[in-house]
């Protein structure tokens, strides 16, 4: 079952949808659930609501999945260049897509003091950090990797899917300086071959993530995708793998 409402953004001063799933059951039990937020809301469920008219098949897979849990998908912004600027957490200024005003603390900071409280309140959830996930692809991908990086305190996994680190590859380095990372964190990180221009940079920029939460005590998992694309169709057919990974 997938609820949407509305709820507004209040350091944009935007309504925006939220997507929930709950799992098979919900109405009928009593039973808390562990919680994954994920970016791009609108393609996770339903192909209709997707952005180019196919989605993750989330609402199906899930149905059918056997660890249940609460999917909470935020809508990007649609407008113009706004999903760039809320799916990046840093200013940039000559990056692959021109200049970017980065907006992704602020969107973190929102979810972290006003929907994650809503959410618990709303839905029966487990709401301590073991049991809350953040996952995206591409900025959502990106976003997935800062947030389990700088907001560690509230997020111990996180799926980065064909993340777009390289935008921004000298800010998350400087971000991991800076933070506590907790032995029992688990990022998963993938991409697919067809999608990038060069496989060994895009997996050495991997690495450099990758090698640091080893080195911590975390757990990390990269899958590289023989056939993959950088599309929704691509994305689908990882549900089975980083479900399974981030929630042992």
């Amino acid at each position: 079952m997938v609820e949407k409402f509305n709820v507004k953004i209040t350091p944009f001063d935007l309504i925006r949808t939220i997507h929930v799933y709950l799992p098979d059951g919900y109405l009928l039990n009593n039973d808390r659930y562990p919680v994954m937020y994920m970016f791009d809301g609108h393609n996770l469920f339903y192909d209709e609501d997707a952005t180019y008219g196919k989605s993750w098949g989330l609402r199906e897979f899930m149905d059918n999945y056997d660890k249940p849990l609460i999917i909470v998908g935020i809508e990007c912004n649609h407008s113009g260049n706004e999903r760039l600027n809320e799916y990046c957490p840093y200013d940039i200024k000559n990056g692959y897509f021109g200049p970017i005003t980065g907006k992704g603390k602020q969107l973190m900071d929102w979810l972290i003091s006003e929907l994650k409280p809503m959410i618990d309140k709303k839905y029966r959830t487990y709401p301590f950090r073991e049991c809350t996930g953040i996952a995206g692809s591409s900025m959502g991908g990106l976003m997935a990797l800062y947030t389990v990086i700088k907001y560690n305190q509230y997020f111990s996994k996180a799926a980065c899917i064909s993340p777009a680190i390289s935008l921004c590859m000298k800010e998350l380095k400087l971000e991991l300086n800076d933070q506590e990372i907790s032995s029992d964190t688990r990022v998963y990180f993938s991409f697919g071959k067809k999608e990038v221009y060069n496989v060994d940079k895009t997996l050495k920029n991997i690495l450099v993530f990758n090698d640091y939460f080893i080195r911590l005590g975390a757990s990390c998992y990269i899958l590289i995708a023989e056939n993959g694309e950088h599309n929704e169709a691509s994305w689908q057919k990882e549900n089975i793998v980083y479900l399974n990974y981030l929630w042992k």
